[in-house]
């Protein structure tokens, strides 16, 4: 009998243990190899405009060699500077505030589980585990949280934004001082959010809570509307912090650039060459859910076919807990398909621009499993194994697999490479080919166009021009290997090939 009566408590006490070593376990996956090097076009240029806002001890003006870069907003340089304060100039530092912002979307899916989920405190606080082990799992927060780029920095505050709104919504019992503070987090996360990635910053959290309050046929209370004027001007006091002083500092060219170019151009045309079909983001967002995919569109079946059968529920049939499961439903629908709809309809597609959605795509699959789930203690040990196998993957990949993909998609070790042999101080010429990864590993040295764009060299007249230009008569040149018995053939330049990585090489030339 005594055993039986231990065995509830040793239950909880090895519940207990489990998610205080997955808490550790996920800080560790999250900051683990952040410091191979960076790959994509995206990683190094954000990585170098942050080093050289560093290097000025400027804050407010981004610049790429040495060039205005207006495309986004400060907040991922911020971070980068922040870090390279504490870190060195280095891939870890650049992408150390993501690692951190990819935890903060994991918290806030533990908060909402646990402030608003009506239930009682310990099956809201076992309910909030269990989102944030799916939330910290799932593969696409994972990706975008080791990336030095905007798609988790924006994600992050627009989540909080929502988390802080919902349980505001969501807790009728609240004082008015806890629910004024809600909304004060609220309109604060849209200002960050503003800082982190422009406009959608605050277009995503509004529009989902009206379309939210749309899906709930009713109106927002009078407390909310009233907020929108004050909150309007909290979150654009918080946006100013960089808005105002570029604006000053750039006037029409930062508005042209940023606002025109980089937003509505960007939204209603495929000026920056990113064409995608319009259903790209309904088979993105679902993959991004891996490895929780098969449950993320069971639970989107049936969850959704209840709330439309149910959708004339009658509250005094049901029960606050049915009640605010079926609301958190509705919500985490609004927060899944407005961005959803909203990016399909824009004319530039890639795959992060999703990447706000996917913490919806956890609520809906988290709460469908928590409660299909809640009675059967061996597929539940089967759901937190499959959450340790995806990090045991993870780090796989990360010591064995990754290393070998990075070494062809970066030019790190062939700028060392050549600097080793003594050609540290040589511009660097790219010859048939742009390597934007060059601009992270070769800061300072590459031959840009008039505009500050990184000059392309197609023949080998006008490589020896340049050549005949620079102090020494010597220049490194980053060539694709398919291309590189040009140099070597060549009558008129002598070349000495230093290394290559598969795709590219490095060479010292000079004029014979």
């Amino acid at each position: 009998m005594a055993e039986i009566t231990k065995s509830p408590s040793a239950t909880s006490h090895t519940s207990r243990w489990f998610w205080a070593v997955f808490f550790i376990l996920t800080v560790f996956v999250y900051f683990f190899g952040l410091s191979i090097p960076l790959v994509g076009p995206d990683e190094p240029r954000y990585a170098q405009v942050a080093r050289e806002m560093f290097e000025r001890g400027d804050w407010v003006t981004p610049t790429l060699g040495g060039f205005n870069w207006f495309e986004k907003p400060a907040l991922l340089y911020w971070l980068e500077i922040a870090s390279y304060h504490i870190f060195g100039v280095n891939e870890f530092a650049a992408r150390f505030g993501s690692a951190l912002f990819g935890l903060g979307i994991v918290a806030s899916l533990w908060v909402v589980g646990r402030f608003a989920s009506g239930k009682p405190r310990k099956e809201s606080i076992e309910f909030a585990n269990w989102l944030a082990m799916i939330g910290a799992t799932t593969i696409g927060i994972i990706a975008f949280s080791r990336g030095a780029s905007f798609d988790v920095i924006v994600t992050f505050p627009i989540t909080a934004a929502l988390i802080s709104f919902y349980i505001y919504d969501a807790n009728e019992d609240l004082s008015s001082r806890k629910k004024a503070l809600l909304l004060v987090s609220f309109y604060f996360f849209i200002g960050v959010g503003l800082l982190a990635k422009g406009l959608i910053g605050a277009i995503f959290p509004l529009g989902i809570v009206g379309l939210y309050y749309a899906l709930s046929r009713r109106w927002p209370g009078r407390v909310f509307l009233i907020s929108l004027v004050w909150g309007a001007i909290l979150c654009l006091a918080v946006a100013s912090i960089w808005y105002l002083p570029m604006y000053l500092r750039h006037s029409s060219a930062f508005v042209n650039e940023f606002f025109i170019q980089h937003h509505f151009e960007r939204f209603t045309s495929n000026k920056y060459q990113h064409p995608q079909p319009f259903y790209f983001f309904f088979w993105v967002l679902p993959l991004m859910t891996i490895p929780w995919l098969p449950f993320f569109i069971v639970a989107m079946w049936t969850q959704t076919k209840d709330l439309i059968r149910k959708i004339r529920w009658d509250a005094a049939e049901t029960s606050i807990v049915e009640r605010k499961e079926q609301n958190l439903h509705r919500f985490a629908v609004a927060w899944l398909f407005f961005p959803l709809i909203f990016f399909s309809i824009s004319g530039s597609k890639l795959p992060g621009y999703i990447l706000p959605s996917v913490p919806a795509a956890v609520l809906i699959t988290g709460a469908y499993l928590f409660r299909t789930l809640q009675k059967k203690t061996s597929r539940k040990l089967l759901i937190k194994a499959l959450a340790l196998a995806t990090y045991l993957t993870i780090v796989f990949a990360l010591l064995f697999v990754v290393p070998r993909f990075v070494r062809t998609e970066t030019v790190k070790t062939l700028i060392k490479s050549a600097d080793s042999h003594g050609f540290s101080q040589l511009q660097v010429a790219e010859f048939d080919m742009i390597s934007h990864n060059a601009e992270f590993y070769a800061a300072g040295r590459l031959i840009r166009d008039d505009d500050g764009k990184q000059h392309r060299f197609n023949s080998i007249h006008e490589l020896s021009d340049r050549i005949t230009a620079t102090e020494d008569h010597r220049i490194l040149v980053l060539i694709p290997l398919n291309h590189v018995k040009q140099l070597t053939m060549s009558e008129t330049l002598s070349t000495q090939v230093i290394e290559d990585n598969g795709e590219l090489a490095i060479a010292a030339v000079s004029l014979k």
